[in-house]
């Protein structure tokens, strides 16, 4: 069964503070295969480990029902240094 991605964003905007959401379905539409990156002051402190573990847990369901799901999450400031390197 495909994975919609106002699913996914509901879900994660139910659950943290979102400053940044991306949500790419990589699979052609068919719902298979997710990136997601993800801004949210609630990182802070957190491990990467951490977050995805997080956000993996939040998703749980819907990513047992997808091929592929890779994610870049951030804090605010990190997300900053991220844009000004890949600009």
């Amino acid at each position: 069964m495909a994975v919609d991605t106002n699913v996914l964003e509901t879900v994660i905007r139910g659950a943290l503070p979102v400053m940044h959401l991306e949500i790419e379905d990589q699979s052609n539409g068919c719902g298979e295969n997710y990136a997601i990156i993800l801004v949210s002051e609630a990182f802070e402190g957190k491990t990467t480990l951490a977050r995805h573990r997080w956000v993996n847990d939040l998703l749980k369901k819907e990513i047992a029902q997808m091929h592929a799901f890779s994610q870049k999450t951030f804090t605010p400031k990190q997300y900053e240094a991220y844009l000004a390197k890949n600009a």
